[in-house]
């Protein structure tokens, strides 16, 4: 049974894709000169012996055999989501199903893919609720889905969820343009107040009526963008609800 598929990189053509069984080792360079399986990079910036793929049952370890180049491994479906390995470290856990690992190479970025199994994943259904008689945990975040606070958040993250884990996050102006299809009367500042909103629901900020109101949130749009995908609060399912029937949100 097959538990790892590596995708070669498209530098120097398409190749055939790799598959390794669990227990099985993957060696990749310039020239790795290893026996058994392995992916050749032929690009002068990549060492000869670059680094090294090792299958387990549910995921997979990287090894860095470079003296001097850190690697970086992305998450393409996490919006910027991503781990380094650096020079000379061994048997870095990679906890991602699908992955783009990159390379730096003579001013390059170089990359190839692998593709782990789906993982595997508790029932919360039922975890979730404590003893008969007890009472339920309480939500970190409270999110409705169906409110125009949620649709301001998901178009917020709409650019890194879509592949650009960098992109600038659009202004209140470009947000109440890509929200009218579902969200007919909105404008500027129905956007801007829905981003406020948000900064205390999620408690980035204390709410006006408090005593103590804190010190200006700088970066706001960025902080929630960041909060909102470091914990999967918006996904990229969500994005569904952007192109829903006009007067979708409330």
């Amino acid at each position: 049974m097959y538990s790892i598929i590596v995708v070669p990189p498209e530098y120097g053509g398409p190749g055939e894709q790799i598959r390794l069984a669990p227990g099985e080792q993957l060696d990749f360079g310039r020239s790795t000169g290893a026996p058994g399986p392995h992916l050749t990079i032929a690009h002068e910036g990549v060492s000869r012996a670059a680094g090294r793929i090792s299958a387990h049952d549910t995921f997979w370890i990287l090894s860095n055999l470079s003296h001097s180049q850190t690697y970086v491994v992305e998450n393409p479906e996490g919006a910027g989501e991503h781990i380094k390995v650096a020079p000379g470290r061994l048997n870095a856990p990679v906890p991602f199903e699908f992955a783009r690992v990159v390379l730096p190479a003579g001013g390059e970025l170089l990359s190839f893919e692998v593709w782990a199994p789906r993982h595997d994943y508790l029932d919360t259904r039922a975890t979730d609720q404590e003893s008969p008689g007890g009472a339920s945990t309480a939500p970190a975040f409270a999110l409705d889905r169906s409110k125009r606070y949620f649709a301001v958040l998901t178009a917020l993250c709409e650019p890194r969820l879509r592949g650009a884990p960098h992109a600038q996050l659009p202004t209140a102006e470009q947000l109440a343009e890509r929200l009218r299809p579902i969200w007919p009367t909105t404008n500027r500042a129905a956007v801007q107040w829905n981003i406020d909103y948000l900064a205390v629901k999620l408690r980035l900020k204390p709410a006006p009526d408090t005593v103590e109101s804190g010190p200006r949130l700088n970066g706001k749009k960025e902080s929630l963008v960041s909060l909102a995908l470091r914990f999967d609060l918006v996904r990229e399912d969500d994005l569904v609800l952007l192109t829903r029937p006009r007067e979708a949100v409330r």
